[in-house]
């Protein structure tokens, strides 16, 4: 059911890479509840999903950007702009990558080459994403900006290794810049740390499935959906929620407030 919270607003949807993708199912939702949109991925992760799929089903435009080169995101925002005819009202960060993790590198033997790429694609790439919009005035007063981070930043979770501190960083930029767009264009920045989820990216860390089944068994409501978190980003973007910013906003479940569940507490026998 669509309520038109969206209704003439225009936004960049970054990091759909298939069916299975958070970026995916909310831009399905942006363009349900009246939004126009274009997609951006870097041009890799385009060979190997179906963004034109989406791209179809959202009447949207694609414009490749490598979230990591300042140039290239300059260029994402002037085709928007240009694509929509005008500035936009949202941008959803949804950027993540480890070569540690892909490779199976243990967190006590990193490669340090490999781990400043996974903080400049998952986090600074967001810090990029706000100077630039900044400095070209691309976001609409009250517009909304919103990433995708994930627990392991305030908690730890072995299988995690390097990308913990990635979203740690993450978030201290949403705070960061939320400070400082709020203060000169009322522009709001937040973060969603989201259930363990069963996107591409999600099932290639080791254990997940055992995880995600123990995060499941936790959290009083179970892991929240990506489609579920496709409508609470929605609401981020909207004009509902025009004094929520600098948050980091958990959408789990209720699994970042329990200690033990029933559930696994009669696992253990």
């Amino acid at each position: 059911m669509a309520y038109g919270l969206l209704k003439g607003k225009k936004g960049i949807i970054s990091g759909a890479l298939d069916e299975k993708s958070i970026a995916w199912k909310v831009a399905l939702k942006a363009k349900e509840e009246g939004a126009s949109i274009v997609l951006t991925n870097a041009p890799i992760a385009m060979r190997m999903g179906e963004i034109k799929k989406l791209a179809e089903a959202c009447e949207a435009e694609i414009i490749p950007a490598d979230a990591t080169v300042v140039e290239e995101i300059e260029n994402l925002y002037t085709k928007s702009m240009d694509v929509l005819g005008g500035k936009v009202d949202f941008v959803l960060h949804s950027i993540g990558m480890s070569p540690n993790i892909r490779k199976g590198k243990a967190y006590g033997d990193l490669n340090y080459d490999w781990f400043l790429k996974s903080v400049d694609v998952s986090a600074l790439s967001f810090h990029k994403f706000l100077q630039v919009a900044e400095k070209m005035d691309a976001i609409n007063e009250w517009g909304s900006v919103v990433a995708l981070s994930y627990m392991a930043a305030q908690r730890t979770f072995p299988f995690y290794t390097d990308m913990a501190e990635a979203k740690a960083m993450l978030e201290s930029i949403a705070r960061s810049y939320g400070y400082r767009y709020g203060k000169l264009k009322n522009v709001r920045v937040n973060t969603v740390s989201q259930s363990p989820t069963k996107t591409t990216a999600g099932t290639g860390i080791g254990g997940f499935d055992k995880f995600y089944d123990f995060a499941d068994k936790i959290a009083p409501l179970g892991n929240a959906s990506a489609d579920a978190c496709a409508d609470y980003v929605i609401t981020l973007f909207s004009d509902l929620t025009k004094m929520v910013t600098m948050q980091n906003l958990f959408h789990d479940g209720g699994f970042v407030n329990t200690g033990i569940s029933e559930d696994v507490m009669n696992l253990l026998g």
